[in-house]
């Protein structure tokens, strides 16, 4: 029995997160260089959304490119972007056929022009599509976006428009470029890494985490599956007695 059948409907997490990492790694272990992992890459991205549409998951996001990444030598961050900016022109028409809504977080007036102008095509010809919402972060760190927030909230403060003895959890939430989304129940990572490197750090609070061996351009939509049901039959309490 496939991973899929065992899934029970009923207790689908809402929100799935995805660290997808060992693209470098698997192009050296093919012989290729980095870039070409990442090509391979984008197959593993379709697989997953394909997975997630299977499953009636409604939220999806993909840790893309961190702000770390910019540090990367220049010769593979602007192929990178070139492979951006193209993946997602060439996506748009299927994503928005399957009535998939792209959105986007992070510092995106960073990325280039080119690929920024793509992105926000893609998101609205699908800002209406009530399927799965596909979140790509993309010069993204959970550093920047809560130092982002802090200042939001200390504007507020400042302009008379919200008191400091008001501020709670939920001031925080609505100041994220998250909350328009519930917070991902699931995080996924591949490759063998046992870290969260900066992704969402405060959305993942009550997360459960799910590590694989496996190189990201490997992962298939049975790797999707069995995180799920390896999710659904976990105790969670969120801190009480059950």
């Amino acid at each position: 029995m496939s991973y899929l059948q065992q899934i029970n409907q009923e207790q689908l997490p809402k929100h799935i997160a995805v660290i997808m990492d060992g693209n470098g790694r698997w192009a050296k272990q093919q012989g290729k260089n980095r870039v070409f992992g990442h090509s391979q890459g984008v197959k593993a991205v379709r697989r997953t959304v394909e997975a997630c549409v299977q499953a009636k998951i409604q939220y999806l996001t993909l840790y893309v490119f961190s702000t770390e990444n910019w540090q990367r030598p220049p010769t593979e961050v602007q192929a990178l972007m070139l492979l951006l900016g193209r993946t997602i022109k060439q996506e748009a028409k299927q994503l928005h056929k399957q009535n998939i809504r792209l959105n986007a977080i992070g510092n995106l007036d960073s990325l280039p022009s080119n690929a920024r102008k793509h992105l926000q095509n893609a998101i609205n010809l699908t800002q209406h599509n009530t399927g799965l919402t596909l979140t790509l972060a993309l010069s993204y760190s959970s550093r920047w976006e809560i130092t982002r927030a802090v200042r939001l909230i200390a504007q507020q403060v400042e302009n008379g428009q919200l008191r400091a003895e008001h501020i709670d959890e939920n001031t925080v939430t609505q100041a994220l470029s998250t909350y328009n989304m519930p917070d991902p129940e699931l995080l996924i990572r591949t490759s063998g890494e046992c870290r969260i490197s900066n992704y969402l750090l405060w959305q993942l609070a009550y997360t459960e985490l799910f590590f694989l061996q496996k190189f990201w351009p490997d992962f298939q939509e049975e790797d999707l599956y069995k995180a799920v049901v390896d999710f659904q039959q976990r105790d969670r309490r969120f801190g009480k007695v059950k």
